[in-house]
This record gives structure tokens, sequence and C-alpha cells, in this order.
């Protein structure tokens, strides 16, 4: 199961990636990307570099500058809604015990740093995000993504607002 959710993971990371066209390239939104841009390769390398150094990533998720904006957010609401998608069932299942593999990779997307906080947060909302069995995706998703925004003690780096 370890495997086919890591998997599943992979490929939510991989096709989003492609689907969205974001201002920066591979190494991701921050100051590497304002210097240097989307240009592919090894300069990317470089970019990533940049963006983890000084912390430019954070601060450009948090204020919506250095290429972080709305398009970062969406690329993270998109990962979000594909992984809610794929892994539904188990997923509800781990926010309703709070605590899970999918627990752990929806906290990665969201850049959250303690899963196990994510799990507690996710669960004493489980009622709002799953209403029902018929509740559609991307009403999961949002609810999802509002209850990891709305608690500021997750530090959800990957979430804007």
């Amino acid at each position: 199961m370890r495997k086919f959710i890591g998997a599943v993971s992979a490929v939510v990371l991989l096709s989003s990636a492609v689907a969205v066209a974001a201002p920066y390239g591979t190494a991701g939104c921050g100051l590497g990307a304002v210097l240097l841009g989307d240009k592919p390769g090894a300069i990317q390398i470089l970019a990533a570099t940049l963006n983890g150094s000084f912390g430019s990533q954070t601060f450009g998720i948090t204020t919506g500058t250095l290429n972080c904006g709305a398009a970062a957010t969406d690329q993270v609401s998109q990962r979000t809604q594909v992984f809610v998608e794929a892994n539904r069932e188990v997923l509800a299942k781990d926010i309703s015990r709070g605590q899970g593999e999918t627990i752990v990779n929806l906290a990665a997307i969201a850049g959250c740093s303690n899963a196990d906080a994510v799990g507690a947060a996710l669960q004493s909302k489980f009622g709002t995000i799953f209403p029902s069995e018929q509740t559609p995706s991307t009403q999961v998703t949002e609810s999802l993504l509002n209850t990891l925004k709305a608690d500021k003690s997750l530090a959800c780096s990957q979430l804007a607002g």
C-alpha cells in the first residue's frame, strides 16, 4: 500500500507540474525564479539554491511575491485535487483516524511540517470535509485546503492566505 500511495503521489506531482504553466522553472518560485527565470537545465539547481538559501520561497508564498502568487497556490490546489481524486477512499479513512500515509503525503504537498498536527486538524473537521459519500472531490479538496489554511499553527508553507 505504501508503494501505491507513493506512486500516486509521484504521478500527482509530475502531472500537475506539466498541467500548470508557472512563471518559474522546476526549482519553483522565489528569488531564483525572479533572477534566473524558467530556463531549463542545470541553471535550475542554482535557482533552487537561491530559493532555499534566503528563505525567499517561503517569503514569496506568504506574501504572494517573487513569482509565488496565484500560480503557486493554484498549483498546490491542482496537486491536492488530483491527490484527493486518486486516494479519496483511503484519505477519508486516514482522516477519520487522524493519521496515515495519505495525511503524510497531503501534508508534504501543502508544505506542512507536522503531519501529526495536520491529521488532528483534519480529523476534527471530518464532518465538514466529507459531509457525505456523494460529496464531489472538488468540494472535499476545497474543504481540506480551507482547513489547512485556517489553522495557522500548521504553518503549511505552500498555502497562501
